[in-house]
């Protein structure tokens, strides 16, 4: 099939199977996310972000934890140390590149973590209803009802200081608002003709939740999770910086600000530089969302 034939079946009205209309939805999506420029800036970002932590050892022209300390706070592009060095002397863009691994690790599996959760009670809630709802979404509000970092901070004050802890504190913060988006959907769907039918066919409620509401929720939610990272970065930046997340000498982000904080008049680079990734790694997650906001959002009238 030449190319020119396969992007005719992929355009066509009137796809000839179920996997066929899947792939047809999937190619229109990303014709037109592709023309968002700033979205396609985002994720060329974010893919070299990727990059970066995943050739790490190979892109680092030092140790991140190597100490010399006759080279300690020397500016940039001073023999050999492209970003400079820190109070330690270590090397910053190697901590910085290997700082990418943490960032990711703690994205990864807030992800994982707080969507899954929101979406299993948020479900729930919308479709059970009763008691059940009320008391699902009081917890919600609850959780919503403090802001997401001083939760974080209580959790992480009562768990203890960690990587492992901050990630699951910022889980534990993060999936109210999956929750919200997940019975909204939940409730919308339920009344649907389709679900009378499934319901008229013998399929229980389990069957109804996980292989007909679910997928139908899946898109809202990666648009939020994506807009979300850039907030669930800060966070992990700030846990980090208030000495709670990734402990000394790990290259976290947050923790390379607090320790530049000192030096910030005489030496700005030694916190400038880890702020500039956290801004710029946060900006190209929200230029993403915003892209798969504009394909994915159901609601959106261009669709």
């Amino acid at each position: 099939m030449s190319d020119q034939t396969l992007r005719q079946w992929l355009l066509s009205d009137t796809p000839t199977s179920r996997r066929h209309a899947r792939m047809a939805a999937f190619y229109k999506g990303w014709l037109s996310f592709r023309g968002n420029s700033m979205a396609m800036v985002g994720l060329g970002i974010l893919v070299l972000l990727g990059l970066v932590a995943l050739f790490a050892p190979l892109l680092a022209p030092y140790s991140p934890f190597d100490q010399d300390l006759a080279n300690r706070l020397k500016p940039l592009g001073t023999e050999g140390h492209i970003l400079g060095t820190d109070s330690l002397g270590r090397d910053t863009l190697s901590r910085l590149i290997y700082g990418s691994r943490i960032t990711l690790y703690i994205v990864a599996l807030v992800a994982l973590i707080a969507p899954i959760a929101g979406l299993l009670i948020g479900t729930i809630a919308g479709y059970v209803g009763g008691w059940t709802d009320a008391v699902l979404m009081r917890i919600t509000d609850i959780f919503l009802a403090f802001p997401r970092l001083v939760l974080a901070l209580a959790f992480v004050a009562a768990l203890g200081a960690g990587i492992e802890n901050a990630v699951l504190a910022i889980s534990l913060t993060a999936w109210p608002p999956y929750a919200r988006i997940a019975r909204a959907e939940t409730l919308t769907i339920r009344s649907s003709d389709f679900i009378s039918a499934i319901k008229l066919q013998g399929a229980g409620p389990l069957r109804i939740i996980t292989k007909h509401i679910w997928p139908l929720c899946i898109s809202s939610l990666i648009v939020r999770v994506t807009l979300d990272m850039a907030g669930i970065i800060l966070a992990a930046a700030g846990l980090g910086f208030l000495g709670l997340g990734a402990q000394p000498p790990s290259p976290e982000w947050g923790a390379m600000i607090s320790e530049g904080r000192r030096f910030i008049l005489d030496h700005w680079w030694v916190a400038t530089m880890p702020g500039l990734a956290i801004f710029t790694v946060s900006l190209a997650f929200n230029l993403l969302g915003d892209g798969l906001r504009d394909v994915l959002d159901p609601k959106d009238s261009g669709q």
